[in-house]
Parts: C-alpha cells; structure tokens; sequence
C-alpha cells in the first residue's frame, strides 16, 4: 500500500510539473490571441454578414465564433507585418508621421499614445544607461520585485528619483508604476529579455545565481563570486 501511494504521489508531480509549463503558456497564447483577433474581428464580422446576405449557407458556415476569431487573428498579424514592411520605406514612414501628427492634436489621446510608444521602444532597446532592468523593494522591504527604469528625473529638493514600471507575472502587461530613489535601485546584469523570460515563467526561467550587482549610484562595488576551493574558517 505505502508503495502504492508513492507511485501515485510521483506521477502526480511528474504530471503537476509537465502540465504547469504547458498551462502557462496556454495562458500567455490565449492572451495575445484574444487581443490580436478583437483588432480586426468588427472587420470580419462585418465581411462575413454582407457575404451571408447574399450566400446564407456560406456566412452561417463562417459565421462560427471560433473562424471569426481566427480569421481576424490572422488579419491582424497580416496588418502589423504590413505596417513594420511600411514603416522601412520612406512612403511608410511618411504616413506614420502623418498619422503621429494627427494623433498629437487630440487631447488626451495624444499622451496615451505617446506613452505607450516609449515605454515599447524602452522595452524593445537594449537597456544602457537609465533603462535597465532594476530590482526594488516592493511590496515590502525585506522583498524584491523586478521592475523596467523609464526615465529618470528629480523633485523639488533635487532629489534625483526613477520612475520603474513594475510588471505583473505571467501576464506582464498589467503592473505598477512607482517613483523610486535611484539610491534605492538594484542594478541587474538582465537585459530586458532575460527579464521578460524570467517573468513569463514565474520564475521558472532564469539564471541559478540572481545577477544583480550593486545599488544604482554604487557601481564601483562588485560582489565577489563564491570561491569553491577556498576553504572558511
């Protein structure tokens, strides 16, 4: 019996820990999914009514909640392939600026967009200098949490501070915004995809050895590596 009850207890495991990985990114799938098929699923609905009126068996046929949602995931991805092939051209980029101008003259649209834009090409370049990969000391202090630097600036007093968006696992399009003194920043060896990966996974993907290094104003102290064959007292 006590055999039996550690094999069903070791298959259990086993199945727990092939399943979690699997399950996660089903998660982050569906997400992306979801929110690439409702872009252009008012488009394909549309197309499909108006081809439905004239070929009722053809639209209830592609009428199917599922084929909407495909067809409008693959439109999609279809039109931001587009937009980046545009966007290398000079007519592109033209109609990108023309389209930029258009959006700075809406208010409040304006700011959202602006926003969103820099905190992509934050998360898109390699971080140097201000934008790197950062740990703080949230939600508590004895706890750490990995945030992404998207600028740096100062209050009244002169204070220099760094505004840190701190994202949410597995879904790391959620998260918090907190001003933090950079004399309280954790630098990271990461670059933002190893941090990416790392939240993703919940942690599962990542390096044994955390490698952050040393307060942010403090990068003339190095932590030593552990030396294996040397023997403590």
């Amino acid at each position: 019996m006590a055999k039996r009850q550690l094999h069903i207890k070791r298959y259990l495991i086993t199945g727990l820990l092939t399943f979690v990985p699997l399950w996660l990114t089903w998660l982050v799938f569906k997400f992306v999914f979801g929110l690439l098929s409702e872009v252009s699923a008012p488009l394909v609905a549309w197309m499909i009514s108006t081809l439905g009126g004239s070929w009722p068996a053809t639209g209830e046929i592609l009428g199917q909640p599922w084929l909407i949602s495909l067809c409008a995931f693959v439109i999609t991805v279809v039109s931001l392939y587009m937009v980046g092939l545009a966007a290398n051209f000079v007519l592109g980029r033209r109609l990108i600026a023309g389209m930029e101008s258009l959006i700075e003259r809406i208010p409040i649209v304006h700011s959202i967009y602006g926003g969103t834009k820099k905190l992509m090409s934050v998360l898109q370049n390699k971080p140097s200098g201000t934008q790197r990969v950062v740990l703080i000391d949230f939600p508590s202090p004895d706890l750490k949490s990995i945030g992404f630097v998207t600028r740096v600036f100062h209050d009244a007093g002169g204070r220099e501070l760094a505004a840190v968006y701190v994202p949410t696992t597995p879904n790391p399009t959620g998260g918090y915004l907190e001003i933090v003194p950079v004399e309280r920043l954790t630098a990271t060896d990461w670059s933002v995809d190893q941090a990416m990966a790392f939240l993703l996974s919940a942690g599962a993907v990542g390096a044994d050895v955390l490698p952050f290094t040393t307060r942010w104003n403090d990068t003339s102290r190095v932590p030593a590596k552990p030396d294996s064959g040397r023997d403590t007292a």
